[in-house]
């Protein structure tokens, strides 16, 4: 009986780790389906899509349409220009300018594969010595910063867990960083999972 009761418990763990991630993805893309739907609301019915196609999600489609024309418009020669036009505009509006830039630096550091923002994954003391923490090179110190200091720094960005969009920006002498042979990628998943996404397990 205790052999059953515990192949049933090894059934059920097992079918939660399927079932539950599942669930919750679906729940998460049906949500974000309705809340762009809502964005097409101003369409009065008779020009809205959906009274010709009932289906759900037109406010995803007409997100990614609109995302897929404005990166065509952009990367030719007069959507550049206006690109820039539109970024010297927005630098120049007080609060705004931090925000947007912000944002915009981010998004070319998620999703611009250019190997520019995060070169190498390094192992650093920190927030004490004996305590070590993952981050990332982005950049060699600016040369005034290392004839100030005498010493040869490297610009680091030190992510939080789970959410590695936020951290902290150090610079650290290059005697101090430890490079690690693993990927952003693996890097970031391990941050993201606060560890538990790891090749290397506890026996």
């Amino acid at each position: 009986m205790g052999s059953i009761r515990k192949q049933l418990k090894k059934y059920f763990l097992a079918g939660i780790l399927v079932v539950v991630p599942l669930i919750i993805t679906i729940y998460l893309i049906m949500l974000f389906i309705s809340w762009t739907d809502n964005f097409l609301d101003f369409i009065p019915p008779s020009f809205h899509p959906r009274s010709y196609i009932p289906i759900p999600g037109w406010g995803f489609i007409m997100a990614v349409l609109i995302i897929l024309v404005t990166g065509m418009v952009t990367t030719n020669y007069l959507g550049r220009g206006i690109l820039h036009f539109w970024n010297t505009q927005v630098g120049r509006i007080p609060l705004i300018r931090n925000i947007y830039g912000s944002v915009r630096q981010l998004m070319e550091s998620l999703f611009m594969q250019s190997g520019k923002h995060f070169q190498r994954v390094v192992l650093i003391e920190f927030p004490r010595p004996g305590i070590y923490a993952i981050a990332f090179i982005t950049s060699r110190a600016r040369v005034e910063t290392i004839a100030k200091t005498g010493k040869k720094l490297i610009n680091l960005f030190l992510p939080t867990a789970p959410n590695p969009t936020s951290g902290f920006f150090i610079m650290l002498p290059e005697d101090e960083i430890t490079e690690l042979d693993i990927s952003v990628e693996d890097a970031f998943k391990m941050i993201i999972s606060g560890g538990i996404l790891s090749e290397d397990k506890f026996p």
